[in-house]
């Protein structure tokens, strides 16, 4: 696991870091209260996933089309 604060990670690392907790989990090869542990910062690390990638779906809806569905331009989005 990483020293950063979950809330300050890329989609990338948070993903990356899921994945690593998934495998330990999925061992089975570590003690009851780690795995308490890995499962709360997982829960945690999908949480992130969830945010960033809703954050980057609002992006993606705020680009404006014109008639023939070209991009014009970005509409900003509320809240970011």
């Amino acid at each position: 696991m990483t020293d950063t604060a979950i809330d300050e990670m890329s989609f990338e690392a948070a993903m990356a870091e899921l994945e690593k907790v998934l495998g330990q989990l999925e061992r089975g090869d570590v003690a009851l209260d780690e795995s308490i542990t890995l499962y709360e910062r997982g829960a945690a690390l999908k949480k992130r996933c969830e945010t960033k990638l809703k954050e980057a779906e609002e992006k993606v809806a705020a680009i404006t089309l014109d008639g023939d569905g070209t991009p014009q331009g970005l509409k900003p989005v509320e809240g970011l």
